[in-house]
């Protein structure tokens, strides 16, 4: 794969002539570079009739609206901090709810959903969603340029960035990544998830009860609401724990472990099955309308402040986190 250092910012270098996606991560210094970099690739969109979304945190949104001006009207505008606050969620709910309502346009997004801030728990969940980013676009006409603070982020981060994105562009041009390893990251990525000793823990399924998912309901609001998680995100909370119990039941092996507890802040639970997700892509996609089965993961991913999953043939751990005092952000 060759790719023109000319190209810059300024169009959709192609990964390879049969795949129209193209997923740079653009490396930049300061604010100037980032208004630079960014707001030439929305201006190149918008000159050329394409739809145009950015998304990414406040305070870097403010930066590309206070330039654009008068344009920033002809482009989605989204804040990542509230939309993108659990990473899982952001290709279902900001990438593709975008990219899909012009199916047959060649459509450009910035999306950064890695900033300085970023919390430990949620990085790796942040790298796992850039490499998901390639195998839930292949084949589409859309460019996703995601920046990266090479003052403010680790050099960890940076060089994760060279393993998620099949391109790599600055102020001086692109260039294909050599390091990218998408299968590799995703392997690392798939990580246990062990609760803590003092967790509260149920088991639900054959065996246990006549209404397995109206006790595991039970048992969430119950030790949630000590915690302190209250009103509409209890309700949240309670039907994530309906819906992940449910699929236990369905395809987990028909039965189940769920586990709660705090931590920094936040109410954890966890659901533990037999059963094996082998789609990395799961809950991730949009509902169709028309699609029988489960959604549980979907629901799970867009409720939640955080979900880590880890799967394999002895089973499947799915933890949630949320937020105690609805805080969410950055």
């Amino acid at each position: 794969m060759t790719i023109q250092p000319e190209a810059g910012l300024h169009g959709p270098s192609r990964s390879t002539p049969a795949d129209p996606f193209v997923h740079p991560a653009f490396f930049y210094r300061g604010a100037d570079d980032y208004i630079a970099g960014t707001t030439r690739f929305v201006r190149d969109g918008l000159a050329a009739g394409e739809p145009v979304a950015v998304a990414v945190p406040r305070r870097n949104l403010e930066l590309i609206r206070g330039e654009l001006g008068a344009d920033a009207g002809r482009v989605r505008m989204l804040d990542m901090g509230e939309a993108g606050r659990n990473p899982g969620r952001i290709i279902a709910a900001v990438l593709r709810a975008f990219a899909d309502l012009h199916p047959d346009r060649h459509v450009r997004i910035i999306g950064e959903p890695i900033w300085p801030g970023r919390s430990e728990a949620e990085y790796p969940a942040c790298v796992q969603h850039e490499a998901l980013i390639n195998p839930a676009f292949a084949g589409r006409d859309v460019t996703i340029l995601c920046p990266y603070d090479l003052d403010g982020l680790a050099p960890e981060v940076i060089k994760d960035a060279e393993r998620t994105h099949p391109v790599l562009m600055d102020a001086f041009g692109a260039r294909s990544s050599p390091d990218y390893a998408l299968e590799r990251v995703l392997r690392e990525c798939n990580l246990p998830l062990p609760a803590p000793p003092g967790a509260a823990e149920m088991g639900y399924g054959a065996g246990f009860c006549d209404d397995p998912l109206g006790r595991a309901r039970a048992f969430v609001v119950e030790h949630a609401a000590r915690i302190g998680l209250c009103g509409e995100r209890l309700e949240d909370l309670r039907l994530v724990a309906s819906e992940l119990a449910a699929n236990s039941l369905d395809h987990g092996g028909g039965s189940g472990t769920l586990r709660i507890w705090s931590e920094d802040g936040q109410v954890l639970m966890s659901v533990s099955d037999a059963g094996h997700i082998v789609d990395p892509l799961a809950g991730r996609r949009p509902a169709d309308p028309r699609q029988l089965g489960s959604r549980g993961l979907l629901v799970t991913h867009l409720l939640s402040d955080l979900v880590r999953v880890h799967t394999g043939p002895q089973g499947t751990t799915v933890r949630v986190h949320f937020d105690v005092d609805g805080a969410a952000g950055a």
